[in-house]
């Protein structure tokens, strides 16, 4: 799974990239300071397992504070994109194309309206946010026109001479950004495309380009520099205009703060809630509390969070529809090396039994006889939907 995080320049893309990985990359208040993508294991946050054991987990990948548990996910922080980037404009064909392998994006808007379409630095509230919505999705659907046209006049005219099943080919021709066939029977039927498609018009191509954009690579708003005062009407504003997208009032460098005071003991701060705890006053100075203090009452004490790890979250569990699973047994919680329940999987929802058998490895699923619930000791067999948080145990032949 690896979730895409896109944006215009200077929309603090690369400052909640940085907040959800702590990975280092160059942030600045400038156009295309991100050149090449960046990649890093961000986190999901979950009640962990262990809880229900009374144990204390010991991941392997990931971490956990206070029974909550944070399993990696792959993330990708790509350019700053501009109108026309599907043309070329800013490097763009090539910054969206390093979009191919994302299964869902992130897009990050500069919600304080502080930052114009080209990502130069404006008086807070002067541009409008809403534009920047409309303009990506813009650039996406005719970044997937443009995929689709690639050699389309040969392929229409295979599809006609072969009689090949046109939803089939196309999904063949698509799959490399994720479109699969089961989308194109899901939707075909209900565009009223052509029958023929060497008679596709370019509205038919922008349909078509739309639908399969919005399927193959969902997308959630994260409305950065929330705390910038004023802010409020305008992610109002974005929730009005767009109710069909998730929108989630964020600050990206609070969030970032918060990590840093964290990793160097100056606070306790588990990611996703809405305090934190300072433990060494002596090692901050006058400036830090200040700052620490304004993080608390602007963003904190009125979002409930920061915002940053509700995000990846949401966009984990209520986008892609993922569910958490750990393996483990009735009578040891341990691997081999002593570590307490030290994997978790993140699954599709109703995956079964036998699907986490073939997550763990081909050769458990190959050999697959039963699986255990864990946590109820009850045997239960491959097609056997599971639940998130679930422990389960498999039981497989020799």
């Amino acid at each position: 799974m690896l979730v895409g995080i896109v944006g215009k320049p200077s929309c603090g893309k690369s400052t909640f990239f940085k907040a959800a990985t702590l990975s280092e990359v160059e942030i600045a208040n400038y156009p295309f300071t991100t050149i090449k993508p960046n990649h890093a294991v961000g986190f999901v946050r979950i009640d962990c397992a262990d809880k229900f054991f009374n144990v204390q987990c010991n991941p392997r990948t990931g971490y956990c504070i206070d029974h909550q548990r944070f399993v990696p996910i792959d993330l990708i922080d790509v350019a700053g994109l501009v109108p026309g980037a599907h043309k070329g404009e800013g490097m763009g064909a090539q910054f969206l194309n390093d979009l191919n392998a994302a299964d869902a994006l992130i897009h990050v808007i500069d919600a304080s309206g502080s930052t114009n379409d080209k990502g130069e630095p404006v008086e807070p509230l002067s541009y409008d946010p809403l534009n920047d919505v409309q303009f990506l999705e813009d650039e996406l659907d005719f970044w997937f026109v443009d995929v689709i046209k690639r050699g389309w006049d040969r392929f229409a005219k295979q599809v006609q001479q072969t009689k090949a099943n046109v939803q089939k080919s196309i999904a063949k021709q698509l799959s490399g950004l994720g479109v699969t066939e089961e989308m194109i029977n899901a939707v075909f039927p209900k565009l009223g495309l052509p029958d023929n498609p060497v008679n596709y018009s370019d509205e038919d191509f922008l349909k078509l380009a739309s639908t399969l954009r919005k399927l193959s690579k969902p997308m959630i708003i994260a409305a950065n520099k929330a705390d910038v005062p004023g802010t409020d009407k305008n992610i109002a504003r974005l929730k009005e205009k767009f109710p069909d997208y998730k929108i989630i009032a964020c600050s990206s460098e609070s969030e970032l703060a918060l990590k840093e005071a964290h990793k160097h003991d100056m606070i306790k701060y588990i990611p996703g809630d809405g305090e934190f705890e300072i433990t060494n006053p002596s090692k901050l100075t006058d400036k830090q509390k200040q700052g620490l203090s304004l993080i608390r009452t602007s963003v904190l004490n009125k979002f409930d969070g920061t915002g940053v790890q509700e995000v990846l979250n949401t966009v984990v569990f209520e986008i892609l529809k993922m569910i958490p699973i750990f393996p483990g047994g009735v009578s040891k919680l341990e691997d081999q090396h002593g570590n307490v329940l030290p994997d978790c999987f993140l699954l599709k929802e109703k995956s079964t039994a036998l699907d986490f058998a073939y997550k763990i490895h081909t050769d458990l699923g190959n050999k697959f006889i039963r699986a255990i619930d864990v946590k109820t000791k009850r045997t239960v067999g491959k097609d056997h939907v599971l639940r998130a948080g679930d422990v389960v145990e498999i039981i497989s032949g020799k």
